[in-house]
């Protein structure tokens, strides 16, 4: 019986592709009694269905590629249906040594590693999930986007010497947004600007007009319109995503609100957080698998025994932003479990490793609800026993310290 696996090679306009074949009971020895059969194909439609049935041709039934850039997709998407096992080897784990580096001889490593477990290997969901990641990735996208042109704006604004963002909160709010739009179609007038401020603005009319005025030239409003357009088309276009995603996610609605109910998290990081990870998180067999692969947990660096770092690992950049947000988020949350932890930790790891602490919570929790179908308790306004004894004792230490005599002695409720 032998085994034979396919290794490609990827590039924007090539394809190296190597069939392995050894003996099923060598096939785990890390490549040592394989025997290589190399070709090379086009990256079109056609080629790629010369490599399908060349592929199906040889009998193999194990492809593993390497992530190059985007170029892995097309190939992906042509051999998903025809193959059961597909792997994605991260190129960064099948590095050549200096000097030696060759397509064909990449593309049989990569093979060797593969049998011998060297690989780091992503995670690809299935085909409806890569859709709701590229609607929330491009939201973001555009919100990141958003941001720089609020700043482009700001920065321009300063030009026209006209202080704006020093009198109200947001730039882009309701009243920055009205001022704004005046501006970019010409009124210069300080005291008609001021008069399209909110009543609820903390600054007085005068300051605001103060504020507003300042010297723009007709360049200066040419470009503040054009900033402006972008701005009122980038929100569109958020509004298109936010319904594209709201709409995609819909037979998944309780999921989504289960993981929204969560300190930190709300409907729209919650949809973010099932795109990256499933409905179920099914792809991670425990909440300790998952949280590495966000890159939430500890990490090791043990060398000779001692572990000089645990610094975390790199993780999924994506789902590693939204728990940091939420992290920040629900410490914040007064009398809440996570502002407990956060306040239990700050002290000893500052205020980032705190806050990292109560990442590394969530994340554990977000597979627990999602994996469990479990909804979220929040527990920390009830004294936890525990806590309250550890509490206890803490200001019976200072008080000794203080030279005071003290006993610990429960209370017993009264009976009535």
């Amino acid at each position: 019986m032998t085994y034979r696996i396919a290794a490609i090679d990827i590039h924007k306009k090539v394809l190296m592709v190597v069939v392995a074949t050894a003996a099923a009971e060598v096939a785990d020895a890390a490549g040592e009694a394989l025997e290589f059969t190399c070709r090379q194909f086009g990256t079109g439609a056609l080629e790629r269905q010369h490599l399908v049935s060349w592929l199906q041709r040889q009998g193999v039934t194990e492809i593993v590629m390497e992530s190059t850039a985007q170029y892995w997709k097309p190939i992906w998407l042509e051999l998903e249906p025809h193959f059961q096992k597909l792997h994605l080897a991260q190129a960064q784990s099948n590095r050549a040594p200096r000097g030696r580096k060759h397509d064909f001889k990449d593309a049989k490593r990569l093979a060797r590693r593969l049998l011998a477990g060297e690989l780091s290997l992503s995670y690809v969901p299935e085909p409806e999930q890569r859709l709701w990641r590229i609607m929330t990735r491009g939201k973001q996208q555009l919100v990141r986007e958003r941001i720089r042109i609020r700043n482009r704006m700001e920065a321009l604004l300063e030009e026209m010497q006209i202080k704006l963002d020093s009198v109200i909160s947001d730039l882009l709010g309701v009243s920055g947004r009205r001022i704004l739009k005046a501006l970019s179609e010409g009124e210069t007038d300080p005291n008609r600007l001021a008069q399209l401020g909110d009543e609820r603005l903390k600054c007085s009319q005068e300051e605001l007009a103060d504020a507003l005025r300042g010297n723009p030239t007709p360049t200066h409003i040419s470009m503040l319109k054009l900033y402006w357009e972008h701005v009122e088309l980038m929100d569109r276009q958020i509004a298109d995503l936010d319904r594209l995603v709201a709409q995609a996610l819909k037979p998944y609605e309780e999921a989504v609100q289960r993981l929204a109910e969560v300190s930190g998290f709300g409907v729209d990081s919650a949809q973010q957080l099932i795109a990256e990870v499933g409905v179920l998180a099914d792809a991670f067999p425990s909440a300790g698998q998952f949280s590495s692969w966000v890159g939430t947990c500890p990490g090791s660096n043990v060398t000779a025994e001692e572990n000089h770092s645990s610094r975390s690992p790199k993780g999924n950049k994506f789902a590693r932003r939204l728990l940091n947000q939420a992290a920040n988020a629900a410490i914040k949350k007064k009398g809440s479990h996570f502002q407990n932890i956060f306040r239990r930790f700050v002290g000893k790891l500052g205020y980032q490793g705190a806050v990292w602490v109560v990442a590394h919570r969530l994340t554990r929790l977000v597979w627990l609800i999602l994996n469990r179908q479990v909804r979220f308790v929040e527990q920390g306004e009830e004294t936890n026993p525990k806590a309250k004894l550890r509490r206890a004792q803490k200001l019976a230490r200072g008080l000794r310290r203080l030279g005071y005599q003290v006993s610990l002695t429960p209370i017993q409720p009264a009976h009535a």
